[in-house]
């Protein structure tokens, strides 16, 4: 019989795409989504599969899944910075009580639990480019402090299982993904870059645009995902594309690419907003033979089409007011 695997956050971007690579790789996938932040439009083409069922559930509360599973995926959370700074509870009760429920449910299972940290763990940086061997620099108590805590809480909760009850766990810790299936105008840099462009709108850079980001396309991020779960290697793994570029220059790429002639206007950086991000991935490459394979030209080309192909409706909503001013990943 195929192998059963629970994903959480299912109806998020990132969630998604994994329950699509999953069952077409002949697994019996169980989606998980409290749909706080995610969408059922985007595994609606999911709910016709014998293979695919859905449960309406915050794991935040106790989590029951009946008969077998093999494999456990921990991607409910929020991650954009308009979401967790609107629900800055829940955010830290997903990455501490979710997790913890779902380590418990692993035991129960005898399953495999990947969970999804992030380059958030490492904070504004002090070392360039991040290893997994790096710390971090967080502000506990800052506006970020609810996701990067959080995430880094559920590293150690995570290790303390595998430690204390050798539980077989993996840890992935994501930098900046994009593709389709992004929610337009999340706080992003890519979505909100794009939404502007598409409305016509002058693009928004915090400071001078002269911070970094590095950006990975969502299908060579669920094949690093992949490899690694089926790996044997505990430790986290950066997973990300080591391609860096200032975000001045990239909103000159999105002009170009939407063929706009906005104009690009600067505002004040926010708080703790990390000035360079770049993964170092030799963990990855030497573990998992693993590196991403699309040129940003080609990913974004992609990223592009799908949000020209969203309605009028979908494109007029904005960030809320009260939160686009904050900081965008």
């Amino acid at each position: 019989m195929s192998k059963r695997i629970l994903i959480t956050g299912a109806a998020g971007f990132l969630g998604s795409h994994l329950c699509d690579r999953f069952i077409g790789e002949g697994y019996r996938v169980v989606g998980m989504d409290n749909l706080i932040t995610g969408d059922l439009k985007n595994i609606e083409h999911l709910f016709a599969l014998e293979q695919f069922e859905f449960y309406h559930h915050d794991v935040s509360n106790f989590v029951h899944v009946a008969g077998e599973l093999d494999y456990i995926l921990h991607f409910a959370s929020p991650a954009s910075p308009i979401d967790y700074l609107k629900i800055p509870i829940q955010t830290l009760k997903v990455g501490s009580l979710g997790t913890h429920n779902l380590l418990g449910l692993a035991m129960n299972k005898n399953a495999r639990l990947l969970i999804a940290s992030t380059s958030e763990v490492y904070g504004d940086p002090l070392v360039h480019p991040q290893s997994e061997e790096y710390y971090g620099n967080v502000n506990t108590i800052g506006p970020r402090g609810v996701y990067d805590e959080a995430k880094r809480f559920q590293e150690s909760m995570t290790m303390a299982y595998h430690r204390f009850h050798g539980l077989e766990t993996r840890i992935v810790r994501i930098f900046n993904t994009y593709g389709p299936r992004m929610r337009l105008n999340d706080g992003r840099v890519i979505p909100a870059f794009m939404g502007q462009a598409l409305r016509g709108e002058d693009l928004t850079v915090f400071g001078d645009g002269s911070q970094t980001r590095s950006f990975c396309f969502v299908d060579d991020q669920v094949e690093g995902i992949y490899r690694l779960l089926h790996s044997d290697y505990s430790d986290p793994v950066n997973i990300g594309n080591p391609h860096e570029i200032t975000i001045l220059d990239f909103a000159k790429e999105i002009v170009k690419l939407t063929g706009t002639d906005q104009k690009i206007i600067f505002k004040d950086l926010p708080q703790d907003d990390p000035l360079r991000r770049r993964p170092d991935i030799s963990v990855a490459k030497q573990l998992l033979g693993w590196e991403p394979k699309t040129s940003r030209e080609e990913g974004m080309k992609k990223t592009f089409e799908y949000f020209k192909s969203l309605s009028k409706e979908e494109l007029g909503k904005r960030e809320h007011k009260d939160f686009a001013k904050h900081i965008r990943r």
